[in-house]
């Protein structure tokens, strides 16, 4: 048999040409998945035609059902009963409204009119003491009535949040739908006030209450879109409400509207005390979530609103529940704000989170308008909830914030050098009235009243249930608390940077004595600091030790007379004295063994390799002390030891030696950046004043090299290729101990600094490098 017919098969008979067997299984395959497609098509189709035929019967009906209403209305305006108000009027208007309006999330014109109606009956039923045609006495009827109200008024609550969320004046022929707006939420104002319920008697007071709660608490909730709507509307607001208003009517319509939508996001909140300790109360604890997500993350929130209304929002009823709420939440509410939509707002204000207004707003409701924080504040949950906020806000500036926004500017070929330019000044004016916010912080009150309350040791009654935040306010949560702020001043405010926090940290009385306790309880052991007076002796007995050393020791006390002298003039003139002499070396040579004290060993492993807690309070003390530093005179510094004793200026030299030579001798991540920077920068400062006046033995320099000192060929040679990689913008790739030569030269003793010196910098001539190796 012929090979090539073994592999063929016949189709459709012997007329039909043969082809092979995976071409026949191919077409098979092919015409099953015609057949499929042909099906689904089909179904899809009917369901598509079934669909739209059921919107068009439903609107035919809506429309129709939306005439006869208006005609039954209109002939029956004296006929009305609260159970009339319910089967006759609200049962087709709540189905006529939600099939041409709501669900197309657009107020059509002929129907403003059909609503303004249907609120003018019900609030005219509403105010009647007659329970029989009063609407809310249905509240209290039999079962099937207080069923058919309560899903009623929750219809109308959703219908009042999607009207105010449309209403914008800025759109031609919307003086009609302000109108609306208005009707609307004055009926919404009353239907959830038991004080405004005429008809109601002793008896019905109990099932009324019942009845309102579970209201407020649809209120507060997500179904109802009460405080999206909310949201949407005061982000239309303009920032500064009363010099942008002209004409009298329309501030009254305005400040309306605004006044009315305030005491509904209120309102929820006055049907429990938020006691979070009783799990029955945390679902009502969801108005407090959604005024945080909704209404604390608009730009400007405060500024957006009258000042009248402002107290209001300050209260301990409003911010104590947010304040619980947001620490047990934190970790939802910190995702759903990084997950907002802020695709309906300005391009200039994309560049600050819903984190970052959040932070503001809470910032500017937790202090008043005189200089202090407002009465009743929870100060413990405050600091916390601000630290949390903060800490958010700079980790999205260091993951997806500017660093991509500039990618995207820069990668757009389409966008001109201008249009960047443009957009980066917008942003730049942006971060200065941002900043603007943060005033309060750096007022002097502000730190004051909280380092009071951490000594007074108040508690904080908030997060009950969260043992992280249980206790009172700590000097350790407000160095939290200004670090972040540190950061967050150098980030938004690169003009000026952070010498308003710096300033208020720097000159605040005995702040950085406090700061200083606390390190000196985590760095040093328990058994005692750095013994002074051991130093002494030995730095001595290695000085007696060397000839001609005790014979200028002895000729130095001969001039005691002479020094009471010179001492005086210096008191006269406003020079210092002369510090301690802490002469031990000679020739270069220094007492090893004495080194050992200045050692800490706590800090060897720097900055991966101690605690988050005492790397906050290292860097505010390092920047706070290097910026008084630069103000701080020798008198104060020597003489009257302001505001640390010679003994603690030298723990505090050796400290900033330790940390910033291991520092630089491992690998420091982005995050430990701000450390770093502070610590040098202060360690330069200290080392400066010793090199002016000597108040520091000469060992404390060296002491952190002692034991890992690199050698001077391998010192020369890594200061060569730091030197090439910054001239090649290569900086971040830089080995840590190029950092070591270039930025602690003085941990090196006379002898070999004067030879890597010469290695270093006599020229680059290679044969002088392998002449020092």
């Amino acid at each position: 048999m012929d090979p090539y017919n073994k592999h063929q098969v016949s189709l459709r008979g012997a007329s039909t040409k043969e082809i092979s067997r995976e071409a026949l299984l191919e077409k098979v395959s092919q015409e099953r998945e015609l057949r499929n497609y042909a099906r689904r098509a089909t179904a899809s189709a009917i369901f598509i035609q079934s669909v739209w035929r059921r919107y068009s019967v439903t609107k035919k009906v809506a429309v129709q059902l939306q005439e006869e209403w208006v005609a039954l209305v209109n002939c029956h305006a004296s006929l009305i009963t609260g159970s009339w108000i319910s089967s006759v009027i609200l049962r087709p208007f709540l189905f006529f409204v939600t099939c041409l309006s709501t669900q197309h999330q657009k107020i059509q014109t002929r129907d403003i009119d059909c609503m303004q109606k249907c609120f003018k009956i019900l609030l005219d039923s509403i105010n009647s003491s007659d329970s029989r045609k009063n609407f809310c006495s249905l509240a209290t009827g039999t079962l099937q009535e207080r069923r058919t109200w309560n899903y009623q008024a929750k219809k109308l609550i959703s219908l009042c949040s999607f009207i105010l969320a449309h209403c914008d004046k800025s759109h031609a022929g919307s003086q009609c739908i302000v109108g609306l707006t208005i009707l609307a939420l004055r009926f919404l104002v009353v239907l959830t006030d038991l004080k405004g319920w005429k008809s109601l008697s002793n008896d019905m007071l109990r099932d009324a209450d019942t009845a309102m709660k579970n209201l407020l608490w649809f209120m507060g909730s997500c179904n109802s879109h009460l405080y999206m709507s909310i949201r949407r509307y005061i982000d239309k607001l303009d920032i500064t409400y009363s010099s942008q208003i002209n004409s009298t009517v329309e501030t009254d319509e305005r400040f309306l509207i605004t006044a009315s939508a305030v005491t509904l996001a209120l309102r929820p909140f006055h049907i429990t005390n938020f006691d979070v300790s009783s799990i029955g109360q945390l679902d009502m604890c969801c108005a407090a979530e959604q005024y945080c997500l909704c209404l604390l993350t608009i730009p400007w929130f405060i500024q957006r609103l009258p000042a009248f209304l402002v107290p209001a929002l300050k209260h301990q009823s409003i911010l104590s529940p947010c304040f619980q709420i947001f620490l047990i939440r934190r970790y939802k509410m910190l995702s759903e704000m990084l997950k907002m939509d802020q695709s309906d707002r300005h391009d200039s204000q994309k560049a600050i989170p819903p984190i970052g207004w959040a932070l503001t707003n809470i910032i500017c409701l937790a202090t008043g308008s005189e200089n202090g924080f407002v009465d009743t504040l929870d100060h413990p949950s405050y600091v916390q909830v601000v630290i949390t906020l903060a800490e958010n806000l700079l980790a999205w500036v260091d993951n997806v914030g500017w660093v991509k926004e500039k990618k995207d500017l820069q990668g757009n070929v389409g966008t001109s050098a201008a249009g960047i330019d443009a957009v980066l000044h917008d942003n730049e004016s942006l971060n200065i009235t941002y900043m603007e916010l943060f005033r309060p912080v750096c007022q002097q009150w502000h730190l004051m009243k909280l380092l009071e309350i951490a000594k007074t040791g108040a508690i904080s009654c908030a997060a009950a249930n969260d043992k992280k935040y249980l206790g009172k306010l700590e000097l350790l949560d407000i160095a939290y608390f200004y670090s972040y702020m540190l950061r967050i001043f150098s980030v938004f405010n690169p003009m000026v940077g952070s010498l308003p926090v710096l300033n208020l940290l720097s000159f605040t009385p005995g702040y950085l004595l406090n700061l200083w306790g606390e390190l000196e309880n985590s760095i040093f052991p328990e058994n005692g600091h750095i013994a002074e007076d051991n130093c002494l002796r030995t730095s001595k007995s290695s000085v007696n030790k060397k000839d001609g050393i005790l014979d200028k020791r002895q000729k130095q006390t001969s001039k005691d007379g002479a020094n009471k002298l010179v001492y005086a003039l210096h008191k006269f003139t406003g020079k210092s004295q002369a510090g301690p002499n802490y002469t031990d070396t000679v020739d270069g040579q220094v007492d090893e063994e004495s080194s050992d004290v200045w050692t800490i060993e706590s800090l060897r492993y720097v900055p991966q390799g101690i605690s988050k807690d005492l790397s906050c309070l290292l860097h505010l003390f390092c920047a706070a002390y290097s910026h008084l530093l630069l103000v701080l005179d020798d008198i104060e510094f020597y003489e009257k030891q302001v505001p640390f004793t010679l003994e603690q200026q030298r723990r505090i030299a050796a400290m900033l030696n330790t940390l910033v030579y291991n520092g630089l001798n491992h690998d420091t991540g982005h995050q430990n950046r701000p450390l770093m920077d502070s610590a040098i920068r202060c360690l330069h400062m200290m080392y400066e004043r010793d090199c002016r006046h000597q108040f520091c033995p000469p060992v404390l320099w060296l002491s952190p090299a002692k034991r890992s000192r690199p050698p001077i060929a391998v010192a020369a040679r890594t200061h060569e290729v730091l030197s090439a990689n910054m001239r090649s913008d290569e900086s971040l790739t830089v080995s840590s101990l190029g950092s070591v030569v270039t930025t602690t030269p003085h941990v090196f003793p006379f002898e070999e600094s004067r030879e890597l010196s010469f290695c270093v910098f006599a020229d680059t001539d290679p044969a002088h490098v392998r002449k020092c190796a």
